[in-house]
């Protein structure tokens, strides 16, 4: 198993401290996706399966763990900044000796009781999308309508038409190998999907521009009404 991640100074690190970007600065962007190409040609010639946008594995050895995330999966967090997902909600503690000794005094005070905050179904269809689409092997469409309806997956599709048409999107069957509708689109309709179908970023240029891809999602998703009830129709 190998993890393949671009090297990010946080600020307020050792790292970012010591850095000097005039002396030795950062490959630019450009350099950076030839070597995440590079380093996919290399990987997969070695037998290696590209399984999630930052992680390979020989057949049969994904990481159990990571997936339970990128499959928004529960989970439990324990001790300083530790974030736990529990009933389709997220938790997170605090991140330092003194806060997390406070939240522990106040919590035991309180008998146990947790205050967990709600959870849209926008905020949980976002979640599903950013983590799903980190996956080679994407998200099952009817499994997205049976938990948020069809008017998100309707407004999920009119914003992947143009990423489709770039090739970095990919609507196929569900694990036929059928011919997949990535590119050669010249209108602005999106594309039909039906039961049985797929979305999902092609490899390797759809997860470099993972981020863009996602970041329109988030735009529209998030000024959109996602309830299908009547009350939502203009």
């Amino acid at each position: 198993h190998i993890s393949v991640y671009d090297l990010t100074i946080e600020s307020g690190t050792a790292f970012n401290r010591w850095y000097e970007p005039g002396e030795n600065p950062l490959p630019s962007d450009d350099t950076t996706a030839a070597m995440y190409r590079l380093t996919r040609q290399i990987l997969t010639d070695a037998g290696y399966e590209h399984y999630e946008v930052s992680n390979y594995a020989k057949p049969g050895y994904a990481c159990r763990h990571n997936q339970v995330y990128w499959h928004n999966q529960p989970y439990y967090g324990f001790g300083m900044g530790a974030t736990s997902y529990v009933g389709g909600q997220r938790v997170s503690r605090p991140r330092t000796r003194a806060d997390y000794a406070t939240w522990v005094t106040e919590l035991v005070t309180r008998q146990g009781i947790i205050d967990h905050p709600v959870t849209t179904s926008e905020e949980a269809l976002l979640d599903t999308l950013m983590l799903g689409l980190r996956l080679a092997e994407g998200i099952e469409l009817e499994a997205l309508r049976q938990q948020f309806g069809d008017r998100p997956v309707h407004t999920m599709m009119k914003v992947l038409t143009p990423h489709i048409q770039k090739g970095w999107v990919t609507l196929e069957p569900l694990n036929t190998g059928q011919e997949s509708l990535s590119s050669g689109r010249d209108d602005n309709e999106s594309p039909v999907c039906s039961p049985g179908q797929q979305i999902r970023l092609t490899d390797p240029e759809g997860f470099l521009f993972s981020n863009v891809v996602l970041s329109d999602l988030f735009s529209k998703l998030s000024d959109s009404k996602l309830d299908d009830s009547p009350q939502a129709e203009t």
